[in-house]
């Protein structure tokens, strides 16, 4: 890995807890669901239906979920469960303030819903980034290769000198696939360890 000059960063699971996933397996119990199947009909449905793509609204998205599973409570209290579960890791917070002062360009790369504005707005944290890309804003999720590619391009980066940090095996190969170097969180403490290692200025180690 060549010297590292900008940090892609996924939302859920590694700069927040995971509250979608949280979110819907509260929101299966208390409907007497298996969490499993649950998360798994919400998730095709969110990219199916093009929620996670800026291609349709919240209210249609949750109307899809409550036809294909039952589940019973307002929007705005299914939401609610949801954004209540994403909370901030202090530690990668940390992390992130200390890459900019030593010139490295941290970035968001989330596939998210206008969620993570609504979070924006709760936690305050998007002006600690160069950039944030959005898969609701941008259209475009890290399903598809062409994520990556739009957002090196975005950043002016070479993909030698972009470290991409994400919980998705699948979204990490394909970030890997295009020469980006990928780190699959598992655990803040894996990740500040592999940190150690990376061409990161010693001093934020």
């Amino acid at each position: 890995m060549k010297r590292i000059t900008h940090i892609m960063f996924d939302y859920g699971g590694v700069l927040a807890d995971e509250g979608f996933a949280a979110g819907l397996a509260e929101i299966a119990r208390g409907n007497g669901l298996d969490e499993r199947g649950f998360f798994e009909a919400a998730e095709r449905i969110i990219y199916e239906c093009g929620f996670v793509t800026g291609r349709c609204r919240e209210d249609e998205y949750w109307r899809r979920v409550r036809e294909k599973t039952g589940i019973s409570g307002s929007d705005a209290e299914l939401t609610g469960t949801i954004l209540a579960r994403f909370r901030l890791r202090p530690r990668m917070m940390d992390f992130v303030r200390g890459l900019r002062p030593l010139g490295v360009v941290p970035a968001i790369l989330s596939d998210q819903t206008d969620w993570l504005d609504r979070l924006e707005a709760r936690d305050r944290f998007f002006h600690h980034f160069g950039r944030v890309f959005n898969s609701f804003h941008t259209g475009i999720s890290k399903r598809d290769p062409e994520c990556f590619v739009r957002a090196l391009a975005e950043l002016g980066a070479g993909p030698e000198t972009v470290l991409f940090v994400d919980d998705n095996p699948g979204h990490c190969e394909r970030a890997r696939a295009l020469g980006i170097s990928a780190h699959l969180f598992t655990s803040e403490e894996g990740f500040l360890a592999a940190a150690r290692s990376w061409p990161l200025p010693a001093s934020n180690r």
